[in-house]
């Protein structure tokens, strides 16, 4: 049974960190599967907006002058000199992505999208006061950012959509463990075409 359906009214879609440094080939940072991954988030997107629901992108920043995630380095020494860097096009969400005028943006620190960041904030008063309660989950990593996003949402008690066609693992194994995990203990696992079904069913009805 399932336990709640989208509601384009009061949903938002993320589209996490689909940057430059992450989905082009040869990048810094790249995710195959990102590339993979892009078909599905454009379709979710687009009937997101035809639907009336916001769309909102991250961006995983880290800067030059000083290490501003030393633990995420600390693991990842290569990030100490390159990827992801503050005013470099790395950080710039890719061109079959881009933002429509007036979407937000946000920057991030962390893999989760909440962590000192004002997404709380915007989703929290985007469609008027708590006017959203559902995130649909899209991006990379998947088992990175995405599910660390997933579950601080889950948290401030909203309602996870995570797209399994719409979001790009890097470990071999990772995109059905944390699909896995999601489905059992944190939201719903769906298809960009089950994600576009309720949102238009919604509308109709």
């Amino acid at each position: 049974m399932t336990p709640w359906e989208i509601d384009p009214a009061r949903s938002a879609v993320l589209v996490i960190d689909m940057q430059r440094d992450f989905v082009e080939e040869g990048r810094a940072m790249e995710v195959p599967a990102a590339r993979g991954a892009i078909p599905g988030i454009r379709a979710v997107c687009d009937a997101a907006r035809s639907a009336g629901a916001p769309v909102i992108y991250t961006q995983h920043v880290l800067l030059d002058d000083f290490d501003v995630s030393p633990l995420e380095t600390a693991y990842n020494p290569k990030l100490r000199q390159l990827g992801m860097r503050e005013g470099t096009d790395g950080v710039e969400i890719v061109d079959e992505l881009a933002p429509m005028p007036g979407e937000v943006v946000i920057a991030k620190h962390r893999y989760d999208a909440f962590h000192n960041t004002r997404l709380d904030s915007v989703l929290r008063s985007i469609r008027g006061l708590n006017g959203i309660d559902t995130v649909i989950i899209t991006g990379t990593l998947t088992e990175v950012c995405c599910e660390s996003t997933a579950r601080s949402a889950f948290m401030r008690d909203y309602k996870v959509a995570f797209v399994s066609d719409a979001t790009g693992a890097l470990l071999e194994g990772a995109q059905k463990a944390t699909e896995a995990v999601v489905a059992t203990f944190f939201g719903r696992v769906l298809t960009s075409a089950q994600v576009i079904d309720e949102l238009a069913a919604a509308r109709v009805g």
